[in-house]
């Protein structure tokens, strides 16, 4: 999976802009500056800041609307966790306050929505979505004894990884759906995503985030998407919605 994107993205490169534009120097200048003292926006090799909304080019099923009860094609479920999806229930859900289980950090960049990123501060990358109106921060340099209380899109350590990619991996997470029809992870699960960026051949910036969701008490093995994302100009159409359940 992680080659397949790597072709893509040198594809998509390879037909841009030439090699020396601005944003390109930009990207190796601020990779040259890796160090001990330099901090995370120093040492970024890409921009990841700004608007991006999602190209929903396959399981449009899945993404665009709420699949029937038992529709979890293609997630390696385990048979606990396929009992649990049959049983999904969202009126309870709702009366228990859990609209929000299908925006956690093992499913959230797979929804079609926009996403913004922002710098909070020098180490910590706020992602922020429109679409269940959810708050994420990658955290490069991670205190030496994380909260405790788990929450919906959990704890994220980032790392930068050379030529242009960003590596998160989150835990401390509350138990969430991997689709929105009560298709489970458990709290135990684990995130790991690569965000890789590149330009498009008339102009503008694509994303890849790759996500991979590991849960041996909800999967038989790793659950592994890609989800792609358009640079937009500015935050014109940001529309923020709370969760649903349904």
């Amino acid at each position: 999976m992680r080659a397949c994107m790597a072709a893509i993205l040198a594809a998509l490169a390879s037909a841009a802009a030439p090699p020396r534009a601005a944003g390109q120097d930009r990207g190796a200048a601020a990779a040259a500056s890796t160090g001990p003292g330099s901090n995370a926006i120093a040492s970024a090799p890409v921009d990841l800041t700004g608007f991006w909304v999602a190209l929903v080019t396959e399981d449009w099923r899945f993404r665009m609307v709420t699949p029937r009860k038992g529709d979890y094609r293609a997630v390696p479920l385990t048979e606990a966790a396929r009992t649990i999806a049959d049983t999904w229930d969202p009126a309870a859900d709702e009366a228990t306050g859990n609209q929000c289980k299908a925006y956690g950090a093992g499913a959230i960049m797979r929804a079609a929505t926009r996403f913004h990123f922002t710098w909070l501060d020098e180490n910590t990358l706020q992602v922020e979505s429109d679409y269940g109106m959810q708050t994420r921060l990658f955290h490069f340099k991670a205190p030496p004894s994380p909260p405790r209380e788990r929450s919906w899109q959990g704890y994220s350590i980032a790392e930068w990884q050379k030529p242009a990619s960003l590596k998160v991996t989150t835990t401390n997470m509350l138990s969430g759906y991997l689709r929105k029809n009560g298709v489970p992870y458990s709290e135990n699960a684990s995130v790991t995503e690569y965000f890789d960026m590149a330009p498009l051949p008339r102009g503008g910036q694509v994303l890849l985030v790759t996500t991979i969701v590991d849960d041996p008490q909800s999967l038989q093995q790793p659950f592994i998407v890609s989800s792609q994302f358009r640079e937009e100009a500015d935050g014109s159409k940001w529309d923020p919605m709370p969760c649903t359940a349904r």
